[in-house]
């Protein structure tokens, strides 16, 4: 993490579908992007038009080509969302404006955007976060109508699905055996989503500025199976055992799925671009952990029942 006094000239702005506040939060924003001279943009597909600045709104996919700062508003889903579809675009950077709940990456509070005008003034901290692409390589004539490939900023998940029974799969690190596992599904996951899903699994929590993947087994059925922390140069192969294909789905961030076919491997490997996220000055990971996970807090006292 770097702190940088560029300046942005354009601005994109996305929100969360179907929120009304953030037309709300339009109101206070563009007149700030305005008086810092910055010439503004609005998603069509995912703010509410009603006929307020109608004349900025733009598709998305011009949106992405016309800007260099982009701010989404909404949880981290919605954050998640636009940093996929940043994938190649490291020019571009990407700050969020919480709406959500627990709000890991979106960390600017819509109260207090004061802290957008810190950014636009160059005042910042550069945040480069890696991503993570899944790629099914199908075996022969077997083939899918899915997309066979997919980006993911937190993890890439193998999971049961339409099944109560546990999975099969094998594993492989740079060509070599890891292990066989059964279990309920495996995760391979970013620093940036070793706070998310893989936490939950068990994972650890891997300071973003790290080099490294994680790999969580979810529910192993042996108790010696434990997450592994790995370079983040290396490729990890996954194959599901041939009987449990058509009960695993593979996704990404939740927010997509690929579909495997009989013999298919999937592949996973750092992207090649990373994704550059911007926070206000004075930012720090450590904080962001105390302040969401509550650490450092007094002891909870325990109050017996009478």
């Amino acid at each position: 993490m770097t702190e940088s006094f560029c300046t942005f000239k354009s601005v994109g702005i996305i929100g969360k579908p179907g929120d009304p506040a953030v037309c709300q939060l339009l109101e206070q924003l563009l007149p700030i992007l305005k008086e810092h001279g910055c010439r503004a943009y609005i998603d069509a597909s995912s703010v509410t038009n009603n006929g307020y600045c109608e004349n900025l709104r733009v598709p998305f996919a011009e949106l992405l080509d016309s800007c260099e700062l982009i701010i989404a508003i909404g949880g981290d889903g919605t954050l998640i969302h636009v940093a996929r579809a940043l994938a190649g675009r490291p020019n571009i950077a990407l700050m969020g404006i919480n709406r959500g709940r627990l709000g890991f990456l979106v960390d600017v509070h819509p109260d207090n955007l004061r802290e957008v005008e810190q950014v636009l003034t160059g005042n910042y901290v550069i945040d480069e976060r890696f991503l993570l692409t899944a790629q099914v390589h199908h075996n022969g004539a077997h083939k899918t109508t899915q997309p066979d490939s997919a980006v993911a900023v937190n993890e890439v998940s193998i999971h049961r699905w339409n099944t109560s029974r546990m999975i099969e799969l094998s594993t492989w690190v740079d060509g070599e055996p890891l292990s066989d596992h059964r279990a309920d599904g495996l995760i391979v996951s970013t620093p940036t989503g070793s706070t998310a899903y893989a936490l939950a699994g068990g994972g650890p929590i891997v300071h973003p500025n790290l080099h490294a993947m994680v790999m969580v087994p979810v529910n192993p059925h042996s108790l010696s199976n434990r997450p592994l922390v790995i370079d983040s140069r290396s490729q990890v192969e996954i194959e599901v055992h041939a009987e449990f294909i058509d009960r695993v789905r593979v996704s990404c961030d939740s927010q997509q799925d690929l579909a495997l076919s009989p013999g298919s491997r999937i592949i996973v490997r750092a992207h090649p671009t990373p994704l550059s996220m911007i926070h206000p000055p004075g930012y720090s990971y450590f904080n962001l952990l105390r302040a969401k996970l509550g650490w450092g807090g007094p002891p909870r006292e325990l109050h017996a029942s009478a």
